[in-house]
């Protein structure tokens, strides 16, 4: 019977490394374009699930009114508020742990994409040797186009994408791109206490990915970017781009003034 290490290479490390390396030799050898076009994979296949959460905590901020309420209502009495709340949300159809899922189905992504990065950008013959055994050979089609990139390029601009970024620049914007995540899909808290959490996990968890950033190869924060980016454009697809746009910083060129923007995200005519 397998280990677990095994299962996991078999399950989610190869399948992740053959479709980089494939989408590598398809995308002019250019690894950066092979990491945003397996992003736009994993966004597909994800596709409904996320969808759900977007739904969910739309439904979820259309709610807080009457949140609101029951707070007012019990004020004194946290258990009958959380029961109140429940019963809201059921009656309603939402999920408040939808916004959970998504995070949870990439954390297995992540790290099966840090393993696959640094197995492709190998740089001794060992490690060709080794990316070359990991290939799938039962495909002869897809192993003859991966072989004949061997060794893949693992630089792009200033960027050697199986090491950080020396000059910080994807940091930033792992930190923006997640800041913003977090602001779209920020649940409606229950009590004050519950609200300064969650306020601080909306200004702890861009920060804390900025650091994992500093440490892991670049590659992986093209991933956080593009996957971020994806994201946002889905939401702001599903929502209005009105939820989008009223959680930006005022003033940005291009984007609608908040009071021009109605509550389907689209501009209001001028009269």
């Amino acid at each position: 019977m397998p280990g677990i290490g095994e299962l996991w290479n078999l399950l989610i490390m190869e399948p992740m490394l053959n479709v980089l390396v494939l989408l590598y030799s398809l995308l002019f050898n250019n690894f950066v374009l092979a990491i945003i076009g397996l992003t736009i994979v994993v966004r597909l296949v994800t596709f409904p699930l996320t969808q759900k959460q977007i739904r969910s905590m739309k439904s979820m901020q259309e709610l807080q009114p009457e949140i609101q309420k029951l707070q007012k209502k019990h004020a004194k009495d946290r258990e009958k508020l959380s029961a109140a709340t429940m019963e809201l949300y059921k009656k309603h159809g939402v999920n408040p742990m939808m916004g959970c899922l998504p995070m949870l189905i990439q954390m297995p992504i992540w790290i099966g994409l840090y393993q696959s990065i640094y197995q492709a950008l190998g740089s001794t013959p060992e490690q060709f040797i080794g990316l070359s055994q990991r290939l799938y050979h039962s495909i002869p089609f897809m192993y003859g186009i991966a072989t004949r990139s061997i060794p893949l390029k693992s630089q792009f601009l200033w960027l050697d994408l199986g090491r950080p970024d020396p000059f910080y620049v994807l940091p930033v914007f792992v930190v923006a791109i997640f800041w913003l995540q977090q602001k779209l899909t920020a649940q409606p808290a229950v009590d004050p206490s519950q609200a300064q959490m969650n306020r601080s996990m909306q200004t702890m968890m861009p920060i804390m990915f900025g650091f994992i950033t500093l440490q892991v190869a670049s590659g992986l924060a093209v991933y956080w970017v593009a996957s971020g980016v994806l994201q946002i454009v889905q939401t702001g697809f599903t929502t209005g781009w009105g939820d989008v746009t009223k959680v930006l910083p005022k003033g940005i060129p291009g984007l609608p003034r908040r009071e021009e923007t109605r509550k389907d995200g689209r501009k209001k005519k001028k009269r």
